[in-house]
């Protein structure tokens, strides 16, 4: 990307900042809180983010220009497919590139965190340990927990956090910005995200798929936009919804389309406000045969090399 053109101090400082952790443990509602903009799915079951997602945050702290570049990753887990692995793959990535790592756990883990804290034991990065959702605890449990990182995790900070009700996000960000290498920015200033207006219009869909639907349907599911052309007045998006069997897409439809027409009402209402302009959705529905298994089927949808 071509930054050549714009000033910056010889102090300007720029880092890459990895948000990992578990699944579900409100990693993607605190890169949108830190960014300031809705940018990554968020939903009440694990594992509805399936890609590396950047959010670019431009500013001045304490006199001195900086550049952020969170990524929300998926969460980890042992993988069972092929798409599993994939997005482990998306995780060691960002391990590899970051200049500072927020390890986020949930004040409610059973202390189950071994699959992440393996993946930590051999970096050099800085970690910041952030203990999420507060706002539901008692003092006592966060006092108990915060003993329990201290005893058996090492990191540069241990904060507790809500990431939904923004407690204590800004003593996040300061942390953050104390860490950061100076450096020129990475992205143009103007710029939010390295994802296409497609990829979000895409994770949209994906997102009232996962909110509508129950079960295995909603993890068998892959969104695909076939068309996304911007008017005047109205933005036309075409989309493929894949499913793997079949009886999954009766399930994906309901009796005489009812449950696709209430999931696409839903979409188009988030892509309108994501947008900002009137936008016409079209979903068609397509069974694509275990889809998360197949290298080829994987690569198409972005979740190889």
């Amino acid at each position: 990307m071509d930054i050549s053109n714009e000033t910056y101090g010889p102090d300007h400082k720029a880092g890459y900042v990895s948000i990992i952790g578990k699944p579900n443990v409100g990693k993607s509602t605190l890169m949108n809180q830190l960014v300031g903009e809705r940018l990554s799915i968020i939903t009440s079951k694990a594992q509805t983010t399936r890609h590396r997602i950047m959010g670019i945050l431009n500013g001045v702290h304490d006199g001195q220009e900086f550049q952020l570049v969170y990524s929300d990753t998926p969460g980890i887990i042992k993988p069972q497919y092929r798409l599993h692995e994939s997005m482990m793959s998306f995780v060691r990535g960002s391990l590899e590139d970051a200049d500072v790592i927020l390890f986020v756990t949930d004040i409610f883990e059973k202390y189950d965190e071994n699959d992440v804290i393996e993946r930590l034991q051999k970096t050099q990065t800085p970690v910041l340990l952030l203990i999420n959702k507060i706002d539901l605890a008692t003092p006592e449990q966060v006092e108990e927990k915060i003993q329990y990182w201290n005893e058996n995790f090492k990191s540069e900070a241990i904060i507790p956090i809500s990431a939904l009700t923004d407690i204590n996000i800004k003593h996040v960000f300061k942390a953050i910005v104390s860490r950061l290498p100076v450096h020129p920015p990475y992205f143009p200033k103007d710029e939010l995200t390295d994802r296409p207006e497609r990829f979000f219009a895409s994770e949209i869909i994906r997102e009232k798929i996962f909110l509508n639907y129950k079960k295995e349907v909603p993890y068998s599911c892959e969104v695909i936009i076939t068309g996304f052309k911007e008017k005047d007045d109205i933005i036309v998006v075409q989309s493929e919804i894949l499913v793997e069997r079949a009886t999954q897409r009766a399930i994906l439809l309901g009796e005489g389309g009812k449950m696709i027409k209430k999931t696409g009402i839903m979409a188009r209402e988030e892509l309108e406000r994501f947008f900002g302009k009137k936008v016409f959705l079209e979903q068609y529905v397509k069974v694509e045969p275990d889809w998360r298994t197949k290298e080829r089927a994987l690569k198409r949808f972005g979740y190889e090399e």
